[in-house]
């Protein structure tokens, strides 16, 4: 099919707004098969909406750009498409290189000429392409391009070296390179470790926070305090005094002016006069304090320990940027990102899903029926007693669903004990929980014994081993299934942690926002984790252990990563045990990790409206849009048997919490 030929099932509303991928940054360049590699340029993040004769440039935080980059916006209306495209306004020096700095000051073609770079293309004639694979996107981006053009250009990718096309970056003096896997979708508002940045020096975004002026200088101003967010905080980072020209002085001042306060903005009045081995004797200066609004870019050469940045120049300012957004940009060492990549395409061929469709167990007439399974026979009974009475779903459909999803839910079910939430009368009934089996299941299913203080007894919970013990307990009208996360064979030790984000007055958009700080905190610290749906309001996070801690250690490491959360984002977010100190927030639940806790199994379904599913996602889909609804009984099973159980690294080699808690030290700067 010709790349721009419409397709009926693709046909798709245009977008009014889309956040653009992002990439993480590394260390160092490197050269893998499956990745191509472009120019990082030295410009602006720019998304263009064309819709017949209308045209909308818009930066990362949504401003117009339509105005300011007029010669741009110009030839954008020429162009004859419907269509949404990502990229970098620049300007082009005389040495043909991008100048950051020129477009900071860019009025008219005098100051420079602009250049549109663009490196993506998301929508076309009706067609979200963002499901589509970067070479997809490309080729049909090249397409439909104007050749020849000096001011709309294709940023082209290098099938070459990254190494050597760092060195040359280097060179030329450009900022870095971004490398892109060749098969990555294009995921809107998540920064993806599909697309990697590595920079030619090292950059920082800050956010301006006051100015100094030397007794007795000439200049406008001696030097801009810096300062971003850190664990909730505004916290100050050092000054900039080089990298301004006059004119450049008397701009930012236009600027700062109406920003002017006489509250510092920090919570600790920095020390910005203090002698360093750098500056033995530094000048008196007085300082202007302002609202923490302008966002700015700075190159500097190192961190010191504190994290203070160490001999800074000002690069320009970032009206693309909003400043509560702004945070320190660390350097992910490159072997890990690689190597987990690596790690998740062989995840992802070993759980590549069964071509072959498994039919129902049972048929839709008989109301009673007997199925031998594994060896047993097993007698379902009251089938068509309606489950979920506003969907018109039975206990049929559910114990079909079951037997269904058996081969994906089942490594998570196997060798461990349960706690049944039995709803025999649907959702809409009293339901009740029982642990204790002893005497009432039949002799084949397994049994793990417990002592009941309370009557002085031995007791036994259910253990699940195989698939008609998984169909056994569905038959006993448990609609959510309930292991433990730990197996018989070492009960004290679980394979896993779960952080689990149980919101009350929250919208599942803070749930979102939420599950993304916990992913960047363990990115931080090198500890890998897997997400799922709730399935119900909040959602889950595992962590693998592999049965090598016990639960009290699992416990702890679920507590120091909530409290680093919790300093994220104390506005909606508690880690207070009692619902009435949460006062509303969202509970960061660490304590899911005792003995004989339990969340729902990954696939399992709810007893929630809509029948849905406690559903395994990749990171990338966890981002403002998803919803409850979208992984139910109707869609769960199709959706696994495409993507395979993406969930099973949380049974696979477990993380070393004494080393994460060091990093977590030397991060965090716990105590």
């Amino acid at each position: 099919m010709p790349a721009t030929v419409k397709s009926k099932k693709s046909t798709s509303k245009f977008p009014e707004n889309i956040e653009p991928m992002l990439a993480t940054l590394v260390d160092e360049p490197f050269h893998e098969p499956g990745w191509i590699y472009e120019i990082k340029w030295d410009g602006y993040r720019a998304l263009t909406y064309i819709n017949n004769t209308t045209v909308d440039i818009r930066s990362r935080n949504n401003k117009s750009f339509n105005e300011k980059f007029y010669p741009i916006y110009d030839r954008l209306k020429k162009w004859k498409v419907n269509a949404v495209l990502d990229g970098e306004i620049i300007v082009m020096n005389d040495k043909g290189a991008a100048d950051f700095s020129d477009l900071q000051g860019w009025r008219s073609e005098a100051d420079g000429h602009l250049v549109y770079y663009i490196f993506d293309i998301l929508w076309l004639d009706g067609e979200d392409l963002t499901k589509k694979t970067l070479s997809e996107r490309r080729k049909i981006l090249q397409s439909i391009i104007p050749g020849g053009d000096a001011t709309l250009r294709l940023s082209e990718s290098f099938d070459a070296e990254g190494k050597e096309l760092f060195q040359l970056a280097e060179k030329f003096g450009l900022e870095g390179i971004i490398a892109k896997k060749e098969d990555s979708l294009y995921h809107p508002g998540i920064r993806s470790k599909e697309w990697l940045k590595i920079k030619t020096e090292k950059r920082q975004e800050a956010v301006i926070a006051g100015y100094t002026k030397n007794e007795g200088t000439s200049k406008k101003f001696s030097a801009l305090l810096l300062g971003l967010y850190e664990k909730g905080e505004f916290v100050f980072i050092g000054p900039v005094g080089t990298g301004f020209s006059t004119k450049l002085q008397d701009e930012l001042l236009k600027k700062m002016k109406p920003l002017e306060t006489s509250k510092c903005p920090f919570k600790t009045v920095p020390d910005y006069n203090k002698p360093s081995r750098f500056r033995p004797n530094p000048p008196k200066a007085a300082v202007t304090w302002l609202k923490p609004q302008l966002v700015c870019e700075i190159s500097y050469r190192e961190l010191t320990k504190d994290g203070a940045i160490r001999h800074p120049s000002f690069k320009g300012l970032r009206e693309d940027k909003n400043a509560k957004d702004i945070r320190r940009e660390t350097e992910t060492p490159v072997e890990h990102v690689i190597k987990e990549e690596k790690v998740l395409n062989n995840k992802k061929l070993l759980s590549a899903p069964a071509k072959k469709e498994r039919k129902t167990l049972l048929n839709p007439k008989e109301e009673t029926q007997t199925r031998n399974i594994g060896g047993h026979d097993l007698k379902f009974s009251n089938l068509s007693k309606v489950f979920w009475p506003k969907e018109k779903i039975t206990k049929r459909d559910m114990l079909n669903y079951y037997y269904q999803i058996a081969p994906f839910i089942l490594p998570y079910m196997k060798d461990r004990p349960q706690t049944l939430y039995r709803h025999p009368n649907g959702i809409e009934e009293k339901p009740f929980y029982q642990k204790d089996v002893t005497g009432k299941v039949p002799g084949w299913i397994d049994t793990f014994p417990y002592f009941s203080a309370t009557e002085q007894k031995q007791k036994h919970f259910l253990v699940c081993n195989d698939e008609a013990s998984l169909l056994y307990i569905a038959s006993l009208g448990c609609i959510e299934m309930n292991p433990w996360s730990s197996r018989k064979q070492s009960p004290d030790n679980p394979d896993w942690c779960i952080i689990d984000l149980d919101p009350d007055e929250n919208t599942f958009e803070q749930v979102i926002t939420t599950a993304q700080v916990v992913k960047q905190i363990l990115d931080a610290i090198n500890v890998p984790c897997y997400p799922k749906t709730s399935g119900s309001t909040g959602m889950h996070i595992y962590i693998p252990l592999a049965a090598k801690y016990d639960y009290e250690d699992s416990k702890e490491f679920g507590r120091v990563i909530a409290k680093l959360v919790h300093a994220e984002l104390p506005e909606f977010t508690s880690i207070e045990r009692k619902t009435s100190d949460r006062k509303g927030k969202m509970y960061i639940d660490f304590l899911q990790n005792r003995p004989q806790a339990t969340v729902s199994a990954p696939y399992s379904l709810r007893p929630k409206p809509g029948a849905t599913v406690s559903m395994p996602l990749h990171w990338e889909e966890v981002k403002h849009g998803l919803q409850m609804k979208d992984f139910t009984i109707h869609n769960a099973v199709a959706r696994v048997r495409e993507v395979g159980d993406i969930f099973k690294p949380v049974i696979g080699k477990g993380i070393s919490i004494e080393k994460a808690l060091k990093k977590v030290k030397v991060i965090f700067d716990q105590k």
